[in-house]
């Protein structure tokens, strides 16, 4: 059954289709910071995930939030895309992403009430990491659950 938008339901970790892939759940600040700017490690790691080295984690909550954040007009005025051009990258993204759905959720754990759902994602979603430039408010949270939060930067610099 397909998930939000065109995403892939959820594939086990045994599915040779998605080995080698590094399972992120990616803040809507990085998608913002990649808009923006083609030549800062945001846009790095949409990069990566085009190229297959990435498999982002999405909930419908995120994905929503990512296309209603993407879509404002300071946003697209900063980026110069179209309403059109959003909806045509959030569809690659939706594409390449898997769907999480959420079973369970330990709220609150999180300062800021709008991050709950990118840890929603990451727990429920079994990721390896959060890639983020709010590592502050989510750092705590998600080492309780052993998942690691990085800047695009630490991202980059793991990787390579």
């Amino acid at each position: 059954m397909p998930f939000a938008g065109g995403c892939q339901d959820e594939v086990p970790f045994s599915s040779p289709t998605f080995q080698g892939f590094m399972r992120v759940v990616i803040d809507t600040n990085v998608l913002t910071g990649a808009f923006r700017s083609r030549s800062g490690a945001s846009f790095q790691v949409l990069v990566l995930m085009h190229a297959g080295q990435l498999l982002p984690l999405v909930s419908t909550t995120l994905f929503s939030e990512y296309e209603a954040v993407m879509k404002r007009p300071e946003q697209r005025a900063v980026s110069g895309l179209s309403e059109a051009d959003v909806d045509d990258i959030l569809a690659i993204i939706a594409n390449l992403a898997q769907g999480v759905h959420i079973y369970f959720r330990w709220r609150p754990q999180l300062i800021d009430p709008g991050d709950e759902m990118v840890l929603d994602a990451a727990v429920n979603g079994r990721a390896e990491a959060v890639i983020t430039y709010n590592v502050r408010h989510l750092k705590d949270a998600c080492r309780r659950f052993g998942i690691p939060v990085m800047t695009p930067a630490d991202l980059l610099r793991r990787l390579v």
